[in-house]
């Protein structure tokens, strides 16, 4: 029973109508905010960047999921400057909680891209969306560790990441999961501070078909740690 409940659950998903009108990215806003932040703002806040991608390669045709540790509110600008449009052609669509979506701040994260989720209780739109975009190949951002985390203390994950790259697989077929440490030389991060973002080796979705949540979700965060320790070393911390 419960079985074919999760069927019918995954096909409703996967056949509701995409929701793009929601979130296209304003291409002016876009350019704006690109040039605010990664010009202006991460160059002169902070004294030295290192970005440490192991020069992993990734198949064409393939779609990926960013899966990052959460440090601070800098983390999207920052791996925005290393795997955005600039870098890969491509805009970070980052998946963030319905509390961040709230007020101004909602309204320009809104139109540069994010869509919130309800952690607890995801809407199929939500999902159908999410999904959409591994289709077509974006680079989706998901924070498994479900908000900041500031101390890196030990988390369960949150389970969505998995269950949502276990749905898109039923679309596509080549979908590669990358864990991602953040680091900084301060706790809380202050002006000419340093960070350091280390990418680790893509996870294949089609080799963990077989794990259950729990099973994948260490196994992520494993590697999840893993790259941040290694980050965490190039700060000084």
């Amino acid at each position: 029973m419960q079985t074919l409940k999760l069927l019918i659950y995954s096909k409703q998903i996967l056949n509701r109508k995409p929701l793009d009108i929601w979130y296209r990215i304003n291409p002016v806003l876009g350019f704006i905010a690109m040039f605010v932040t990664q010009d202006i703002v991460l160059r002169f806040f902070f004294s030295k960047k290192k970005i440490l991608n192991n020069s992993f390669s990734i198949p064409t045709n393939s779609s990926i999921i960013l899966a990052p540790t959460h440090r601070s509110r800098w983390d999207g600008l920052i791996l925005t400057m290393a795997m955005g449009r600039r870098v890969t052609k491509k805009d970070c669509r980052f998946m963030v909680t319905k509390s961040e979506m709230r007020g101004i701040q909602g309204w320009f994260l809104n139109r540069l891209g994010c869509f919130s989720i309800n952690q607890s209780s995801p809407s199929l739109s939500a999902l159908r969306y999410a999904i959409d975009l591994i289709e077509k190949g974006e680079h989706l951002v998901v924070f498994p560790e479900g908000k900041i985390n500031k101390y890196g203390k030990k988390l369960v994950l949150k389970e969505g990441l998995y269950r949502l790259a276990r749905l898109a697989t039923k679309k596509t077929e080549s979908i590669f999961i990358i864990p991602i440490g953040i680091a900084y030389s301060k706790v809380s991060p202050k002006f000419r501070s340093e960070f350091c973002i280390s990418f680790g080796k893509p996870i294949a979705m089609n080799d963990c078909l077989n794990f259950s949540i729990k099973e994948f979700n260490q196994f992520l965060n494993k590697k999840m740690i893993k790259e941040e320790l290694v980050a965490l070393n190039y700060v000084g911390r």
